[in-house]
């Protein structure tokens, strides 16, 4: 163990030796089982916030950043779960846009890339049928993608 370390350590015992003198020990397991009931209870609120979801759309994976909503254990479960999501292409709406390579030498002509642009709005519902306990309220900026390869 580390020197600074196990000097923390003491110190955290020594506070403990101390501590066990004025406070007793079924007092400090009671504050601890009344923290985790009203945690629990907590939990059964509905709760905004802020998720990323982790997507696959046929080979191509990035993650969307969602505003979503729900119960509090549905939410915990989500965010400790964290899966990642196929999508297939034929479900979303897109568009293909050209775009430029942005890293090109000094007087080179400019490359083009064909990339598809997905449709937020259809992402969104995409994410949202297979999240049924929650409920997707929005989506950040989805990145454009390549198009993949036909089988």
């Amino acid at each position: 163990m580390h020197r600074g370390m196990k000097r923390f350590v003491e110190t955290v015992k020594r506070f403990f030796e101390k501590l066990r003198h004025y406070v007793s020990p079924v007092f400090v397991m009671l504050l601890v089982v009344s923290f985790t009931l009203w945690y629990i209870a907590k939990l059964n609120y509905k709760y905004t916030t802020e998720f990323e979801v982790k997507v696959n759309i046929d080979g191509q994976r990035f993650t969307v950043p969602c505003v979503v909503e729900g119960v509090g254990t549905n939410l915990l479960g989500y965010v400790y779960a964290s899966r990642r999501i196929n999508i297939p292409l034929s479900e979303l709406q897109y568009s293909k846009v050209r775009d430029a390579d942005s890293v090109q030498e000094l007087g080179a002509e400019p490359e083009f890339s064909d990339k598809i642009h997905i449709d937020p709005s259809s992402l969104q519902n995409a994410i949202s049928v297979r999240f049924s306990d929650i409920k997707i309220i929005s989506i950040g900026v989805v990145p454009d993608i390549e198009i993949p390869e036909t089988k």
